[in-house]
């Protein structure tokens, strides 16, 4: 006989994003697929993790929990721009990337057998982590073409085997933004089943069009039953960084903690140490970097309208969903290889990000990815053009 694999990862492939980049390099396409800027991070931040690199002390092992100043610097932003009052000894653990810092909410929040609720789309890792746990998702749908939640749905999710929730927003792949209402709702049913929410904030700064991120932590009774993601990656436009971390209350921090530490015990020290520095920029960063997207988020829309896709605008993240069916006569996957070999743009298919009974959600859609420079989305969108014609 010969060895095999184990059973908790027999069902899973490559993932999409792998499959969609070497595609896209194989045809010359242009990247629209994976969520990684073609520019490079503000220049005081680049510099400030090569001091880190050339001060010796940093490069060796960060504390577990991540370093103090950074810690404090999470903390700090959570007060200051949500008003939170987070404990940066107790309440925050950094990570290798939201990635890692939502697997080991799993791990250390949720038992073998328990239910989590699930948002469809989801970010593909979700589903892996919850499989690995032993946990069971559960699934409910957005439903375009705004995206939004069937309350009902969602209500008979929750059974008493509910450990958790996922909860994305700014929400990727659809660009949308939880409302305050929205919220409320699910905050009152996790008070009542007595449900831990994993928030996964990574575009917390990426909103357009008055729209506002509020944090699930921040709304009544909330925030001890409320482990918070984020990272650097996007917001500083760093991904290849793998810098993320979770806060929360102590009680909860303490089971992500214990993962934590037999996952990547800690991680990049000269990184942290550039983070410490990015989040004390001025406010005036985040605005900018607002403006930046809002510029190539209506590029990307003039880009998909133009050549005859129909899309709700997002109002948050570098992504948007468009429905394709007025152009191409096939299924997600079909229409991600034919736009790559034959107008050489790359998206990506998001039936991976739906369970089975629900990937007819995604048949006609496909994610397009706008953190590209100004010029590589008009040229995108001067190629897509041919998808009319």
């Amino acid at each position: 006989m010969m060895p095999s694999t184990a059973a908790r990862v027999s069902t899973f492939g490559t993932t999409i994003f792998t499959e969609v980049n070497v595609l896209a390099q194989q045809h010359g396409a242009i990247n629209l697929g994976q969520g990684r800027p073609d520019f490079d991070a503000p220049g005081d931040i680049v510099a400030a993790a090569a001091r880190a690199l050339e001060g010796g002390q940093f490069n060796q092992y960060a504390p577990g929990i991540g370093a103090a100043n950074f810690r404090q610097g999470i903390a700090n932003h959570a007060a200051k721009f949500y008003n939170l009052d987070v404990d940066a000894g107790r309440g925050v653990i950094v990570t290798s990337g939201a990635t890692e810092g939502v697997f080991d909410c799993i791990l250390g929040l949720v038992d073998a057998g328990d239910e989590v609720i699930v948002i469809e789309p989801y970010f593909d890792s979700y589903v892996p982590n919850l499989i690995m746990a032993g946990a069971v998702p559960v699934y409910v749908p957005l439903h375009p073409p705004a995206w939004t939640l069937d309350p009902d749905e969602l209500r008979r999710a929750f059974t008493p085997k509910t450990r958790a929730i996922l909860l994305n927003t700014p929400q990727n792949p659809t660009g949308r933004v939880f409302t305050r209402e929205e919220l409320t709702m699910i905050a009152e049913l996790c008070i009542e089943h007595d449900v831990t929410v994993i928030a996964d904030e990574v575009y917390e700064h990426m909103t357009f069009d008055g729209a506002q991120h509020i944090p699930m932590a921040s709304l009544p009774g909330m925030f001890e039953r409320t482990v918070t993601v984020s990272s650097l990656g996007k917001t500083f436009s760093v991904t290849g960084w793998k810098i993320g971390w979770v806060y929360g209350h102590p009680d909860l921090i303490s089971g992500v903690a214990r993962a934590h530490q037999f996952v990547t015990f800690a991680s990049h020290h000269p990184s942290q140490e550039a983070a410490a520095f990015a989040l004390s920029l001025p406010g005036t960063y985040y605005e900018e970097l607002q403006a930046m997207y809002l510029t190539k988020r209506d590029l990307m829309m003039n880009g998909l309208n133009a050549a005859g896709l129909k899309a709700q605008t997002p109002q948050g993240t570098y992504f948007v969903m468009a429905d394709f069916s007025d152009v191409f006569d096939g299924d997600d996957v079909e229409f991600t290889h034919y736009l790559i070999r034959e107008i050489g743009v790359a998206c990506i298919p998001p039936s991976p990000f739906y369970c089975k009974e629900h990937a007819h959600l995604a048949r006609t859609m496909a994610r397009f990815a706008f953190c590209k420079g100004d010029d590589t989305l008009r040229e995108a969108g001067e190629r897509l053009a041919k998808l009319r014609r």
